[in-house]
């Protein structure tokens, strides 16, 4: 007499009543193809999630302009995320991606000074509207004081004064040079 016991479509019991009141059995097992294809859909799920997180995480950038030269040139492609949490908060001597605060232009520049920071006589927003006898100069809460490395050639924070941090678009974390 045989027996046969569905189990969810995952094995089959195979059951053999032996002469004697003994059993025997034999299991069989279907073949992995749905293990496969689940296996096979995790990765294209985990694909897809790796994709749509790299598209508003990170962004390309390429460098224009003299200002931050010796350390870029123009023409080098640069990696920028604006997730902090995996590259850290940004602070001094970073590079940063920013939008400029008077004409919305995007820019590359070096953070010299956080918020609360003070920032050194030579280097104060337009030196003609902010007189010495103010004081030092204080960047404002929620700002940041950026400023390029080739100072002669640099339009930043000493001419456009502190950006606001919902200004910044990421933080630069690779960068490539240009084949040459």
């Amino acid at each position: 007499m045989w027996l046969l016991s569905d189990s969810r479509h995952v094995k089959y019991n195979l059951t053999r009543l032996m002469t004697g009141g003994a059993k025997e059995t034999w299991k069989i097992r279907k073949p992995k193809k749905r293990v496969l294809v689940t296996t096979f859909g995790t990765f294209l799920i985990f694909v897809l999630v790796l994709t749509v997180f790299m598209f508003f995480t990170f962004r390309t950038i390429e460098v224009q302009g003299e200002s931050m030269q010796p350390t870029f040139d123009g023409g080098e492609r640069l990696l920028v995320s604006k997730a902090y949490w995996l590259v850290g908060e940004i602070e001094r001597d970073d590079i940063v991606v920013v939008k400029r605060p008077d004409t919305g232009e995007v820019i590359i520049k070096r953070v010299h000074a956080l918020s609360g920071d003070q920032v050194d006589l030579l280097n104060v927003p337009d030196p003609e509207n902010y007189p010495l006898r103010n004081g030092p100069y204080i960047v404002p809460d929620k700002h940041i004081y950026v400023m390029g490395d080739n100072l002669p050639m640099s339009e930043d924070s000493r001419r456009f004064g502190p950006v606001p941090r919902e200004n910044v678009i990421g933080k630069v974390i690779v960068w490539n040079s240009p084949l040459r």
